[in-house]
């Protein structure tokens, strides 16, 4: 069949774009999960966009993100509901064609970039050499990006041994200003670690990582904000088990009050990783860890019920869906948070601090506290990798401090 090739047996296809080709994309979203009326409503716009397409003679070939942003803005005065569910149906239909090799794919990286070396070398080493978690990758890797386009606007070079301290310290100042404490952190993190790696690689003969200075961050300075047993009981009440929605919920907050795991974990955990015969979970944990965690009862109970009556059926390996078509694996760890964050609305308990699913995962070690639990035991539970970072969960234990805190020395002292 000629690239070009336009058949047209009712009006509808036209502009290079095939019948087979919105049936085809039509069968794809029927297979994840669409119900029949949403279908007919894709199905409207993909062919009013074909004849858009046709009118303007675009060939299929070149169709990109542009033309489709030119459809959207046909009509400024639609209400902008419309616009979007237009957009959520032409965009998946674009991917689809490119997949097909209908239309040509979007441009590879640009590799003669000044930056793009260096960038790659980098990001190599710290996921081959350095077993860094993608997420930390994803983290550190566009700080290094702003330093070398940087150091090319400024110098006309990506090139960072042409470096010195005055120029670090003045890229991370001007970065920092106006900025959070943490974002100041992680930047200052994501600077020392390259210059690192350059030293490490002979790139520089000076180690210009303790030319970054540190941004102050006073270490166990809070208690961690957690859950407590009552809230996290009311919590469990609130997914609707008599749904599908309810049981993927349910089955998500056991497993990060049971098990204390991280959202990411959660997200990541595959149908292989639940081993049933012996009762075990695979956890999937940072930098490549691969944990294996006895699976209580009740948690195993939740997954059943839900694959059984809530996950239906899925190409995808992964046991958490989304519950509204496309029924594919959950983006994310911010997935969870969402699934987290609307749980405890419900549940009228008010969340401090950042991380929604960080508060069961900080509840547990809680718990273990008051009941006796030492250090080393909840290192092991929450698989931290090192001790230090446990210490922390040692100023959740009140009462127990209240019993060795000593009195205000004499009377009249500071209130």
């Amino acid at each position: 069949m000629l690239e070009n090739t336009v058949i047209v047996q009712d009006g509808d296809s036209c502009g290079g774009i095939l019948d087979t080709d919105l049936q085809d994309f039509i069968t794809h979203l029927r297979g994840a999960g669409y119900a029949q009326r949403t279908l007919r409503k894709k199905r409207s716009v993909l062919r009013a966009f074909t004849r858009w397409s046709r009118r303007r003679k675009w060939p299929v070939a070149a169709l990109s993100e542009f033309h489709v942003e030119s459809f959207l803005a046909r009509s400024p005065r639609k209400r902008q509901a419309h616009k979007a569910f237009e957009s959520a149906a032409l965009r998946p239909f674009l991917d689809h064609l490119r997949r097909t090799g209908r239309v040509a794919t979007t441009a590879p990286p640009v590799r003669d970039t000044p930056t793009f070396e260096w960038e790659q070398r980098y990001v190599h080493f710290l996921r081959d050499q350095r077993g860094l978690a993608e997420r930390s990758v994803q983290v550190y890797a566009p700080h290094v990006h702003d330093l070398l386009l940087d150091l090319v606007t400024k110098h006309g070079s990506a090139d960072p041994r042409e470096l010195n301290p005055e120029m670090v310290h003045h890229f991370l100042l001007q970065r920092a200003q106006g900025r959070s404490s943490e974002w100041a952190r992680l930047l200052a993190a994501a600077l020392r670690s390259f210059f690192r790696f350059l030293h490490y690689r002979g790139e520089t003969a000076i180690d210009f990582s303790v030319c970054v200075p540190t941004v102050r961050k006073w270490r166990l300075a809070t208690v961690p904000a957690h859950l407590a047993p009552a809230d996290v009981e009311r919590a469990l009440s609130v997914p609707d088990r008599a749904t599908a929605h309810g049981r993927r919920d349910y089955a998500v907050l056991l497993l990060l009050a049971r098990l204390g795991l991280r959202a990411g974990e959660v997200v990541a955990l595959d149908l292989g990783d639940i081993l049933w015969r012996t009762g075990e979970i695979i956890v999937h944990g940072k930098g490549g860890r691969r944990d294996h965690l006895p699976l209580p009862v009740d948690v195993g109970e939740a997954i059943v019920d839900y694959l059984r009556t809530g996950r239906g059926t899925s190409a995808s390996r992964r046991v958490f869906l989304r519950s509204l078509a496309p029924h594919v694996a959950l983006t994310g760890p911010a997935a969870i948070g969402h699934i987290v964050r609307k749980v405890l609305a419900r549940a009228g308990i008010s969340r401090l601090g950042r991380g929604a699913a960080h508060l069961f995962r900080h509840g547990l070690a809680s718990r273990m506290i008051q009941h006796g639990a030492n250090l080393s035991e909840i290192a092991e539970v929450l698989r931290h990798r090192s001790q230090g970072t446990t210490e922390i969960y040692a100023k959740v234990d009140l009462p127990s401090l209240r019993e060795v805190a000593r009195p205000w020395p004499g009377t009249g002292g500071g209130r």
